[in-house]
């Protein structure tokens, strides 16, 4: 059996893999495979429906906000977002903690002014600032909530008095939140919610068109919000797989029930991080991700034969970033606490075979 720890695209649940997988043979007994069938047909529409209703229902999303599913990833949502947001001659604040943080101010700083409210790149992105102003007079504040690489998550969202736009690829549906405290809110499918392909976008309606600038159609929030995410032929599949996973959520009690399984997962894994000799984790605590688990080999000479052993054992996907070495398990919605059981075994293991 393997256990898989990799980092995106990220481990689905085995249930909704297998009707994934009849669904490429005979779609809900169409005798058509859902790589086939036209995104206009109602079967198709029904599926986009279905998902739509279960984010709003997962999220408590309120009045006043659009669901769109997209393509081109969270990556194109760091262009689309100021392209949509950022008014000509204006400025947008950005928090900067991590990679993908950093890569969404780049593509902002093509749009108009761009402050950097606060970073943490001069420790290597090891926690989250939290002592700094948000400027009442830019156009929106940009966070990422959880850093991939580096291991660390807004535990909580900081109060602003201008619009939030924020990254939630890799712990949306993981936790709960408050959508009506975000402006924008983007993620990428492939770490809770499905296959790579697919991007979700919940917008607030009122955020948008005051921009001044003319927006190509496949690049304006509205189009697609006009075209009920079907402006051009959506990423069928990715939208299927995603609605599956939201079912299956759906299915073990919502969001409130994972976000206690995450927890469960997460204070395992980093209790035994903390108590084993040989490890030792390389974030603040109080910083620490419940979706991404970094930490380092206190003996380099350790990390590959760890990395063996746990290959060795079934343990897949927890090679660290090359940015920050060591490893990283990512403990997403659908691992069961039983692999990070295994990898805590595998420690432990580890640790006797080592003293």
């Amino acid at each position: 059996m393997k256990h898989n720890f990799g980092p995106g695209p990220g481990i689905l649940p085995h249930e909704v893999l297998k009707q994934a997988a009849e669904a490429v043979i005979n779609f809900n007994d169409t005798e058509l495979s859902i790589l086939e069938i036209s995104h206009r047909s109602p079967e198709f529409e029904a599926v986009l429906a279905e998902a739509i209703k279960l984010v709003k229902e997962l999220l408590n999303v309120p009045e006043g906000y659009s669901i769109v599913f997209l393509q081109g990833g969270a990556s194109t949502q760091f262009a689309l977002a100021p392209y949509n947001l950022l008014p000509e001659g204006g400025k947008a604040a950005y928090l900067e903690t991590g990679v993908w943080a950093n890569k969404a101010l780049k593509e902002a700083k093509y749009f108009g002014e761009t402050i950097v409210v606060a970073t943490s790149k001069e420790s290597n992105f090891t926690y989250i600032p939290k002592d700094f102003e948000i400027p009442k007079d830019a156009a929106y504040f940009h966070i990422t909530s959880n850093n991939t690489i580096y291991g660390t998550q807004l535990r909580k969202f900081f109060p602003s008095p201008i619009p939030v736009v924020c990254d939630m690829s890799s712990d949306i549906f993981s936790r709960t939140i408050n959508v009506a405290d975000f402006g924008l809110i983007y993620a990428g499918a492939q770490k809770n919610m499905g296959p790579a392909g697919t991007v979700l976008a919940i917008i607030k309606d009122d955020i948008l068109g005051k921009t001044n600038r003319k927006i190509p159609a496949m690049f304006n929030y509205q189009t697609q919000i006009e075209g009920d995410s079907m402006y051009n032929t959506p990423p069928v599949f990715a939208i299927y797989v995603s609605m599956l996973t939201l079912r299956w959520l759906k299915a073990k009690g919502g969001v409130e029930a994972i976000e206690k399984d995450n927890f469960a997962k997460a204070k395992a894994l980093y209790d035994e991080i903390d108590r084993n000799p040989l490890f030792k984790g390389v974030c603040v605590p109080e910083d620490r991700s419940y979706m991404n688990v970094c930490f380092v080999a206190n003996n380099p000479e350790h990390e590959k034969p760890f990395l063996k052993y746990c290959d060795e054992k079934g343990i897949i996907g927890i090679k660290g970033h090359r940015s920050v070495g060591g490893f990283r398990a990512s403990i997403y919605n659908a691992l069961p606490i039983t692999s990070v059981h295994v990898l805590i075994d595998a420690m432990q293991e580890f640790e006797v075979k080592n003293k």
